[in-house]
This record gives C-alpha cells, sequence and structure tokens, in this order.
C-alpha cells in the first residue's frame, strides 16, 4: 500500500491535527516531546495571559508565496514564524518604530530586525539553537489575529492558548 502523501493546504482544508502533525513532522523531527519542549521555552520567556500561534510554510508544509515545500533549501533553511497574541504587555515588548501598525501589530523580530524587541532576543536565541533554524516573532492584538486567522484564512496553530494561564 502506497504510503499517504502529508497534508499541505489553507486554514479552511487542514484540521487542527493536521497542522500539528505537518509541525511536529516538519519543523521537529518527528518529536512530539521536542515540540513541547519548544512551547514550554516559549511559555517561560513571555508574558503570563500570552496567546502564541505558529504560522507559516511548518503548519501548512508549503511557503505561501510560490507554493515551495518547508526545507525547499535544505535542512533548517525555512524559519518558524511565532505570533505572541495578547494586550499591552506583548505590545510594549516592541520598540517604537517595531511596528506594521503602531500599538497594534508589530514586525517580526528576525535577522532583518533584530533591535525590535531586545527583551525576547534571548528567547529567539534559545529557540533557534532548539530547532537548528530561524524563528521569528511578533506581536499582535487579538483582534488582528482573528481578522487574519478567522477572516482572511491564513493557517496557524495554537500553541499555547491565553485561557490556559488562568
Amino acid at each position: 500500500m502506497a504510503e499517504e502523501a502529508p497534508p499541505t493546504g489553507t486554514a479552511d482544508e487542514l484540521t487542527g491535527d493536521q497542522k500539528r502533525q505537518n509541525v511536529v513532522r516538519l519543523a521537529f523531527e518527528g518529536s512530539e516531546e521536542r515540540l513541547e519542549e519548544f512551547i514550554e521555552t516559549v511559555k517561560q520567556g513571555i508574558p503570563p495571559c500570552t496567546g502564541v500561534v505558529l504560522r507559516g510554510s511548518a503548519v501548512t508544509g508549503v511557503r505561501w508565496k510560490d507554493g515551495a515545500p518547508f526545507d525547499s533549501g535544505g535542512p533548517g533553511t525555512s524559519d518558524l514564524d511565532l505570533t505572541l497574541v495578547g494586550g499591552d504587555e506583548v505590545i510594549s515588548l516592541f520598540t517604537v518604530d517595531g511596528f506594521f501598525v503602531p500599538g497594534i501589530h508589530s514586525r517580526p523580530l528576525s535577522d532583518h530586525d533584530p533591535e525590535i524587541a531586545p527583551d525576547l532576543v534571548p528567547l529567539r536565541r534559545r529557540l533557534m539553537k532548539m530547532v537548528g533554524r530561524p524563528v521569528n516573532i511578533q506581536g499582535t492584538r487579538d483582534f488582528v489575529m482573528y481578522l487574519r486567522g478567522e477572516v482572511i484564512g491564513q493557517p496557524y496553530l495554537v500553541l499555547i492558548d491565553k485561557d490556559e494561564w488562568i
């Protein structure tokens, strides 16, 4: 019997389980334990009551710009796109010039913008060491994540639900 192709697609096409399977397979070498360690490291480095989602090709299996598969440039070439979802505590982690929409939706802390969230740099470094690839960290308000995910249909996987803190 032929092996079934890994699931790829948009938010409407992938179940939550399929998104998680993609993330585990693609970014964590098939290890649920490595993903859980990653999540715990993130949780220790962010403000309480912050939601965290993972977006991008680690979730869908393909890059949205051109449909290229995750890590098409070789092992460790695709990045992980984390978004911290919350209120003022999340937004205050980013410098005034670190936003697409000031006070609402930040640019990603990345190699291209390494100075826009100084307090997150140590966390980013730890995460990149853990996964052997770039990790970008963005901050956004709840309603922006709702618009991106539910209205526009950009797929994401919830790693930390804000309600888990309570």
